[in-house]
C-alpha cells in the first residue's frame, strides 16, 4: 500500500513523504522552553526584515523544526516529550513574539498531531507521529472561502477502490492554508459519501495537489495561509481518519486549536509591548505640558504603561490558567471537563487579542510620530494582531462565557471556541 508518488515505506502504515532530518529530540518541558528561548533569539533578528519583504522563511523553519520543537507533542509513549498544554501554549508564545507568522505557521501542525492522537488507528500513531519526530511537519487544507459560514464544507471525499488497494479521491479548493506552502503532509478536511467530515493527510507532493502562494494580508505576511486546489488527488483509506468525530464526542482538538491561537496573540502583544518600552525609552520626547526631561519621566505615560502591563500579565496567568484546564481535560475527557477547558481558552482569547490590539496601538500613542516611520516597521505587531485576531470573532467568546456561567449552558463543540 502506497500513496501513489511515493514509496511504500510499511506493510500497515501511510508511505513517507520525506527523508529523515537531523532533528533534535527534546526530553521534557524544561528543555523544551529553554530551546524555545534560544531559538526565539535567533529568529528576532531579521523578523522586520521579513515582513517588510515578504520573505518566506524556509531556512528559520528548518531551524524551528530540527530544534524538536514541532515534535514537543508527540506522546512519551511514542517516543516524544508529551509535553503540557501550558508548557505548549509558552513555546508557541516565545516564538511568536520573536516572529508572529513564525508563531502561527505550527498551530495547524500541532493541531493534527491531537487529531491523530485522539482519532488516530494505532499504525496512524504510530506512523505519523514517528514522522513528525524525523522532522515532517503538517499544514492545513481546512478552511473554504465563498461559503456561507466558517463550518460549512464544499470539498469532497470520494470512495475511489483500485487493484493498487482501498482509497478515496479529493476535489475542491482551500483558502487560508497556513503552512500547507512548508509542510509535508497538508491535512485536508472533506466531506465523505455519507455526509460525515473527514480528515485526509495528503503528501505535499501528491498529483493533483497545488498550493498556490497567494497569500495577501496586511498581516502575518510569511504564514502561506493562501490557497490549495485538490484535482481528483488520491489518497490511501488508511490516509484518512475522523475529523467531525473530534467534536460529535468530547475531546481536547477545539481547546487546544485555540489555546495555541491565544499562546500567538499573546507573543505578539509581548514583541509590541517590549518595543513601546524600548522606544519611550530610548527615543521619545516628552509632551511640553508634563515638565520632565525624559519621556519615560511622563507620568501619563507611566500610567498608560502601568495599565498596559497589567491588561498583559493578566493575560499571561490565563492562558496558563487555560492550559492547566485543557490537561484536566486531556487526563479525562469528559462533557464537563472539556466545557470547562474551553470556557477557560475561551476567557484567556478575550484577554489575549484585546491585549494585543491594544498593545500595538498605545505602542505608537505613547511613542510619539518617529516610531510611524516606515524604517522601523512597528506597524508590523498591530498587523499582525489584527489579522490574527480576526480567526473568529471575540464578541462570540463573551456571549460563551456569560452563558456558561450565567445559565449553565456548556458551549458548542468546535474548533472555533
Amino acid at each position: 500500500m502506497s500513496h501513489p508518488a511515493t514509496a511504500v515505506a510499511s506493510t500497515d502504515a501511510p508511505s513517507r513523504s520525506a527523508e529523515p532530518r537531523l532533528v533534535a529530540r527534546i526530553r521534557d518541558d524544561a528543555e523544551a522552553i529553554d530551546v524555545a528561548h534560544k531559538l526565539a533569539a535567533e529568529l528576532a533578528r531579521e523578523a522586520s526584515e521579513r515582513d517588510r519583504e515578504r520573505r518566506l522563511p524556509w531556512a528559520e523553519l528548518e531551524r524551528y523544526v530540527r530544534s524538536g520543537l514541532w515534535g514537543i507533542t508527540v506522546p512519551k509513549e511514542y517516543g516524544g516529550a508529551g509535553v503540557s498544554n501550558v508548557t505548549l501554549a509558552q513555546v508557541t508564545a516565545i516564538i511568536a513574539e520573536a516572529d508572529g507568522s513564525l508563531g502561527q505557521i505550527p498551530q495547524n501542525h500541532f493541531y493534527a498531531v491531537e487529531i491523530i492522537r485522539v482519532n488516530g488507528s494505532e499504525a496512524q500513531k504510530r506512523f505519523y507521529f514517528d514522522r513528525v519526530l524525523q522532522g515532517d511537519r503538517f499544514g492545513n487544507a481546512l478552511a473554504e472561502i465563498g461559503t456561507k459560514n466558517s463550518a460549512e464544507r464544499k470539498t469532497r471525499l470520494t470512495k475511489d477502490d483500485t487493484e493498487d488497494g482501498a482509497g478515496y479521491r479529493i476535489n475542491g479548493r482551500k483558502f487560508y492554508a497556513t503552512g500547507a506552502l512548508y509542510a509535508n503532509w497538508v491535512p485536508t478536511s472533506a466531506i465523505g459519501d455519507d455526509g460525515v467530515q473527514q480528515l485526509a493527510l495528503v503528501p505535499r507532493d501528491a498529483a493533483g495537489l497545488t498550493i498556490v502562494d497567494d497569500w495577501s494580508g496586511f498581516g502575518q505576511r510569511t504564514t502561506g495561509s493562501g490557497s490549495a486546489i485538490f484535482d481528483n488527488v488520491r489518497v490511501p483509506a488508511d490516509a484518512v481518519l475522523g475529523f467531525q468525530a473530534s467534536f460529535d464526542r468530547p475531546t481536547t482538538v477545539g481547546p487546544l486549536a485555540q489555546i495555541l491561537h491565544a499562546a500567538i496573540d499573546l507573543g505578539i502583544a509581548r514583541a509590541a509591548y517590549n518595543d513601546l518600552i524600548r522606544f519611550v525609552s530610548t527615543r521619545s520626547r516628552p509632551w511640553i505640558d508634563s515638565g520632565v526631561e525624559r519621556a519615560g519621566d511622563d507620568p501619563l505615560t507611566i500610567r498608560e504603561v502601568g495599565d498596559l502591563t497589567v491588561q498583559l500579565h493578566a493575560a499571561e496567568a490565563l492562558v496558563d490558567r487555560a492550559g492547566l484546564k485543557v490537561d484536566l481535560a486531556a487526563a479525562n475527557p469528559t462533557a464537563d471537563t472539556v466545557a470547562a477547558a474551553s470556557i477557560a481558552v475561551a476567557e484567556s482569547r478575550v484577554l489575549t487579542n484585546n491585549v494585543s490590539l491594544a498593545a500595538g496601538s498605545k505602542l505608537f500613542e505613547l511613542a510619539g510620530t518617529q516610531s510611524t516611520l516606515a524604517e522601523n516597521n512597528l506597524d508590523r505587531h498591530w498587523r499582525n494582531a489584527r489579522t490574527h485576531t480576526l480567526h473568529d470573532p471575540v464578541r462570540w467568546k463573551y456571549h460563551a462565557i456569560g452563558n456558561y456561567y450565567l445559565n449553565d449552558k456548556k458551549p458548542p463543540r468546535h474548533g472555533a471556541i
